[in-house]
C-alpha cells in the first residue's frame, strides 16, 4: 500500500477560500483536519456525482490529504519486473505525473496496463504551500509566532467605547466589548432550578459547565414575553471568575462610540439608585438613537447576579464534593488566558472565525451603498458611518466565492486595518465563542494567499464542526490596502455623496 493510509468514504467538507480549484474543502478525519482534492479535476476530468462507490485515498506527503477516486477496484502486489518506465509513453501523454506501467492479466484473461501516479509531483504542481507545511506539524496552534487573539492594529483610540449592543423589550443598551465572554443562541432546553430567584430562567450546559441564565427583562423589571430564535445570551464573567448568562431579547450590533457621544447619565437620573447600573447615555443618528451604557462592574456586582451564579453551583455540586468543584473552577479559570474570543460568521454554508478584539464594530448593511469608479471588483462602494466615511468589501468576491443577493441577516464587520476602518460584507454573524487553544489546529498550506489569511482552523462540538480562523491583518494586501487609502483621502467628498 506504500503511501496509502487509509482508504474512506468521501466526509462531508468545509470549503476553504483561496485554495486552488482542485481542492474539495477540508474534513476532519477522527480530530485532524484532512484537506479532500479531486482527482477529477487535477486531471481535467469531467465532474460526476459522489455515489456509493466514491472513495477518498489518506496519502500522506507530508500532511495527509485525502484524494477523491471514482471507487477502488482493488489492491494488488505487483513484482518489480511487472513495472515499466513511463519513458515509453512521454511522448504521446503528458506523463510528468507517471511513474511507470503495471502491464498484467485482467480477470478475464486480458492483458491490461495500469499508471501508476507520482502523487507528490500531482500535489506539488497543484499545491504551492504544501510543501511548506512538510515539517511533520503534529501539534496544536497557530503557524508561525502568529497569535490569533492579537489586535488586527496596535492603534487604539482611547476616546472611543468598544461596546456590545442589545435589545430588551424595545430599548436598546449596551455593555463593554471587554467584559463580553461569548454570545450563545438560547437552547431548545433550559433546566428550570426549583426555588430559584425570580430573575433565574435556569441552567444550560455550555461546553461541559453548567450557565445560570438570568433574564434581562426580569432584572429591569419588566414583563417577560417568552423565548424566541432571536434571543441571544451574552456571557458574562463575574469578577469571582464565575460565569453568568445574560439572556436579551436580541444581539443588536458591536461598535465603536466615540466618548463626545456618550453623555453621562442626567442628574435626575442619576440621583435615583435604582438605575446605579447605567453608566452613560448614547446619541446615535443625530440623536435619534439612544442607547443605555450598563456600568459592567456595577451590574456583575449585583446581588442578583451573584445570587443566579449559586445557584449553578448548587446545582452542579452536592455537600460532599464541594471542595473538588471549586478546584476544578480555579483550574477552569486558570486556562482562560489560553483560550481565545472569536466572532464567528457565515459565509454561504461556511463557518469563520476573526478575534473579537480585532472587530471594530458590527453593524447592518444600509440599503444604499455609494459606488466608486475605478476600484477592485470586490468593494462595494462606501457608506456613512457616524460621519465618518467607512469603505465597504465583499468578503465572498475578496475570498473568491460566488456573489449573492443582497438580503436581511447581512452585515458589515468592522476592522482597523493599516490605520484605516474598512469594513467586509458577510453573510450572517453567528456569535461570539470562547475556543480553547487546545481545540485550534494549523490550517493546511495549500496556497500563499490562504496561507497568509487562514492560518488555523477550530475544531468545535467534539470535532464535529470546523471554524476556519481569518487573520484580519492579511484581509488587504499591498496595492490593495493603496486603493482603500485612496477612498479615505477622498472622505469629505464622498461623505456629502454618501
Amino acid at each position: 500500500m506504500g503511501p496509502v493510509q487509509e482508504i474512506i468514504r468521501v466526509p462531508d467538507v468545509a470549503r476553504l477560500p483561496l485554495a486552488p480549484a482542485t481542492l474539495d474543502g477540508l474534513s476532519n478525519l477522527r480530530g485532524r483536519v484532512l484537506p479532500i482534492i479531486s482527482l477529477r479535476r487535477m486531471f481535467g476530468c469531467g465532474e460526476q456525482p459522489h455515489d456509493d462507490s466514491t472513495r477518498a485515498l489518506v496519502i500522506n506527503l507530508g500532511q495527509p490529504l485525502g484524494f477523491v477516486v471514482d471507487r477502488v477496484a482493488s489492491v494488488v502486489s505487483v513484482e518489480p519486473s511487472q513495472i515499466e518506465s513511463a519513458d515509453a509513453i512521454r511522448s504521446v501523454v503528458a506523463g510528468e505525473y507517471l511513474t511507470g506501467v503495471i502491464k498484467q492479466t485482467g480477470a478475464d484473461g486480458k492483458p491490461e496496463m495500469l499508471l501508476t501516479l507520482d502523487f507528490e509531483k500531482l500535489v506539488d504542481g497543484q499545491f504551492a504551500g504544501v510543501g511548506a507545511g512538510r515539517s511533520g506539524y503534529e501539534g496544536n496552534g497557530g503557524a508561525g509566532d502568529t497569535r490569533m487573539d492579537e489586535p488586527a492594529d496596535d492603534a487604539r483610540d482611547s476616546e472611543e467605547l468598544r461596546l456590545v449592543s442589545f435589545a430588551v423589550a424595545g430599548q436598546e443598551y449596551a455593555i463593554d466589548i471587554a467584559a463580553v465572554q461569548e454570545i450563545v443562541q438560547v437552547p431548545e432546553r433550559i433546566t428550570a432550578v426549583p426555588n430559584a430567584p425570580y430573575h433565574v430562567l435556569g441552567l444550560i450546559s455550555l461546553r461541559d459547565r453548567l450557565l445560570p441564565l438570568v433574564s434581562l427583562r426580569s432584572l429591569f423589571g419588566l414583563s417577560d414575553d417568552g423565548l424566541s430564535e432571536q434571543h441571544r445570551i451574552v456571557v458574562v464573567a463575574l469578577p469571582d471568575g464565575r460565569q453568568v448568562g445574560l439572556v436579551t431579547d436580541a444581539v443588536k450590533e458591536v461598535m465603536s462610540v466615540p466618548l463626545s457621544q456618550a453623555d453621562p447619565m442626567p442628574g435626575i437620573l442619576a440621583a435615583d439608585h435604582s438605575l446605579d447600573e447605567f453608566s452613560r447615555i448614547c446619541r446615535l443618528d443625530d440623536g435619534k438613537r439612544l442607547v443605555s451604557i450598563i456600568a459592567t462592574d456595577r451590574l456583575l456586582g449585583l446581588d442578583a447576579l451573584q445570587a443566579a451564579a449559586d445557584v449553578g453551583d448548587t446545582s452542579a455540586q452536592g455537600p460532599d464534593n464541594k471542595d473538588a468543584a471549586m478546584r476544578d473552577d480555579n483550574e477552569d479559570l486558570s486556562t482562560d488566558d489560553d483560550d481565545i474570543q472569536a466572532v464567528i460568521f457565515r459565509l454561504g454554508a461556511e463557518e469563520f472565525g476573526v478575534p473579537i478584539m480585532s472587530v471594530q464594530e458590527i453593524v447592518r448593511v444600509p440599503e444604499v451603498l455609494t459606488r466608486v469608479p475605478k476600484t477592485p471588483h470586490f468593494v462595494e462602494g462606501v457608506i456613512n458611518l457616524r460621519g465618518t466615511v467607512l469603505p465597504v468589501i465583499d468578503q465572498r468576491k475578496r475570498l473568491g466565492l460566488d456573489a449573492i443577493e443582497r438580503h436581511e441577516g447581512q452585515r458589515i464587520m468592522v476592522y482597523l486595518l493599516g490605520g484605516l476602518r474598512t469594513g467586509f460584507i458577510v453573510d450572517s454573524v453567528a456569535e461570539v465563542l470562547r475556543i480553547p487553544r487546545a481545540h485550534i489546529t494549523q490550517a493546511p498550506a495549500l496556497s500563499a494567499e490562504q496561507t497568509r489569511l487562514i492560518q488555523q482552523v477550530a475544531k468545535l462540538d467534539g470535532d464535529k464542526r470546523l471554524v476556519m480562523l481569518i487573520d484580519p491583518r492579511h484581509l488587504l494586501e499591498g496595492q490593495e490596502m493603496a486603493v482603500m487609502r485612496q477612498l479615505g483621502d477622498g472622505a469629505d467628498t464622498l461623505a456629502h455623496a454618501a
